[in-house]
């Protein structure tokens, strides 16, 4: 929603303020698509040779992400929540053999299966359970288990900000494909240099809307684009951090009522269940989980 208002403001101030200023369209309107083709077409063509297969898919997802915003919602965390809640409950109540059969097969998990959006997130669900494996292996030493998760957090929150640096590497390079087009249309130009003042000027005018498109694209599109992918991107990482969080305050001996709210205190504020909201859902737990 905000992608969509956001683009009917850019065009409207940059396209209106040149309209009120008394500028005609028929330049840009004639001379745009050709430049468009050859500005944004060497961008994606740049884009395809600077990038992997998995940046490229990426990057498609992203384009997603940039008009829906992140996936995980108020719901999603204090679900998560109570997810852990549950785990670490058992595996303080009932032992480890207990807590085996969920970890190793969560799709069959009675726990898991409550969940369905988290269970279908696969970093998600693995990071809980490769951790809570590495617990019952007896690495019970929460300096090592943070040390590890903290790692593997860091792999993926790299490997995601791969195509929002590819986006922004994008915006960075129109500007200068918007001169490349431009100079060809002086080329063209110049080629036409015995042709009437008002012929060339008309021929200029549509080299300069190469210009013109190319800056435009990147810091009106592409580049406001790239950032707000790294924003959605860096929200998104916070609910993995908050496991994190739930499963090291678990392994130095809290409970798992006071585990969870320790997790509490790193969800995102505008997502954030109150203290009250979680233990109603804690207190509402189905007696399978």
């Amino acid at each position: 929603m905000f992608l969509v208002i956001g683009l009917v403001i850019v065009f409207g101030m940059v396209f209106g303020g040149f309209a009120l200023a008394g500028g005609h369209f028929d330049v840009i309107i004639h001379a745009a698509p050709l430049e468009f083709m050859m500005i944004f077409g060497a961008a994606i063509g740049a884009f395809v040779i600077g990038n992997s297969i998995e940046t490229i898919k990426a990057t498609g997802a992203g384009l997603g992400k940039i008009a829906g915003g992140p996936k995980w919602k108020a719901q999603d965390y204090q679900d998560l929540l109570v997810l852990l809640f549950a785990l670490t409950k058992t595996m303080k109540a009932k032992g480890v053999v207990a807590l085996e059969a969920h970890i190793e097969k969560p799709e069959d998990s009675a726990i898991f299966k409550r969940y369905p959006k988290i269970l279908k997130d696969h970093h998600a669900t693995h990071f809980i359970c490769d951790t809570l494996r590495m617990m019952t292996m007896n690495l019970d030493d929460p300096h090592q288990v943070e040390s590890a998760m903290e790692k593997q957090l860091e792999k993926h929150h790299h490997e995601a900000h791969s195509a929002s640096h590819a986006l922004q590497a994008m915006a960075d390079g129109l500007p200068a494909l918007g001169i490349v087009a431009a100079v060809l249309g002086i080329v063209k130009t110049m080629g036409a240099i015995t042709e009437p003042p008002a012929v060339l000027g008309g021929m200029i005018g549509k080299a300069l809307v190469g210009t013109f498109l190319g800056v435009f694209l990147a810091y009106g599109i592409v580049g406001p684009m790239a950032t707000r992918l790294t924003q959605v991107i860096d929200e998104e990482h916070q609910f993995y951090k908050i496991i994190m969080d739930v499963l090291v305050a678990h392994l130095h001996g809290n409970a798992a009522q006071v585990s969870v709210e320790i997790g509490r205190g790193s969800v995102p504020s505008s997502l954030a269940p109150s203290f009250a909201k979680l233990e109603e859902a804690l207190n509402n737990m189905p007696n399978d989980a």
